[in-house]
């Protein structure tokens, strides 16, 4: 896989696109990702299967830079409850061992596309409809925490995501305010990014036909481009968050998961 002009201003451009919402909307920019990713790889003479399980552990390994960047940017405004973060960590790196070491390997690439469109499918509709949580419920204890950050983990590690697309839901569902969630989330995106990069990279070892540059189920040359814009454009997004009615804007972009979900069932199912 060649890195000619054309794919270096594609990687970027993505870049820039993911670091923008994963600031903006908490999301840890893997729902965007992934199915460009796929696309890109494919048509670059990646099999299907390959192409799906480097598309998310790329995407995943990029989350590491973006979260620093994005939580950065919500720390400095107050916006972290790392109380949360404190509570749903150590569930999220059990969770995310388990998925990138083990189920993630085990599973076909077009099993990962059903359950990436199945997941980015609720992501979507969570947002559009806007669900409101009853007023008195409140975040879980300790064993309800750790509980929910291993399902966080686990289902991050599936689809290669920061966690944003269930952390969000469950936060505000337990009446976190939305700016508060999507920068807890942020900060949730970085121990998620790292454990399941490193289970992509250690579960990857001795696959055939990886393209050159590559640390296991990881492309580092993506890796690397879509880093260097998405970490200059997260802090944008963070700021645009505080400065704007996020709830229109979501309905908007829920549209467009629906889109590229479609693309990913699409490819689990016919590709």
């Amino acid at each position: 896989m060649t890195l000619d002009f054309s794919l270096i201003a594609q990687l970027l451009i993505l870049g820039v696109g993911t670091g923008f919402l994963a600031g903006l909307l908490g999301i840890g920019g893997g729902m965007i990702l992934v199915p460009f990713l796929t696309y890109i790889m494919s048509t670059r003479g990646a099999s299907p299967d390959l192409a799906v399980k480097m598309a998310i552990a790329t995407s995943m390994a990029t989350i590491i830079f973006t979260s620093i960047s994005s939580v950065r940017a919500h720390h400095k405004r107050g916006a972290v409850r790392w109380d949360i973060v404190k509570g749903l960590a150590p569930g999220i790196v059990i969770g995310g061992l388990v998925a990138s070491l083990g189920v993630f390997a085990l599973l076909k690439g077009s099993w990962l596309a059903i359950f990436f469109g199945a997941f980015v499918t609720f992501s979507a509709t969570q947002m559009f409809l806007d669900i409101k949580p009853a007023p008195t419920r409140q975040m879980p204890g300790t064993a309800g925490q750790l509980a929910g950050g291993g399902v966080i983990g686990f289902l991050s590690g599936l689809v290669g995501a920061g966690g944003g697309f269930i952390s969000v839901p469950f936060m505000t569902w337990c009446n976190v305010s939305i700016h508060n969630a999507v920068a807890t989330s942020a900060a949730l995106g970085f121990p998620i990014a790292v454990v399941n990069a490193v289970g992509y990279a250690i579960s990857g070892q001795g696959v055939n036909n990886l393209p050159q540059g590559s640390l296991g189920y990881i492309w580092l040359p993506a890796l690397g481009l879509i880093a260097i814009t998405s970490v200059l454009m997260a802090p944008v997004g963070a700021k645009a968050a505080h400065a704007m009615d996020v709830k229109r804007l979501k309905r908007v972009f829920a549209c467009i998961l629906y889109a590229l979900a479609g693309y990913m069932l699409y490819k689990g199912f016919f590709a």
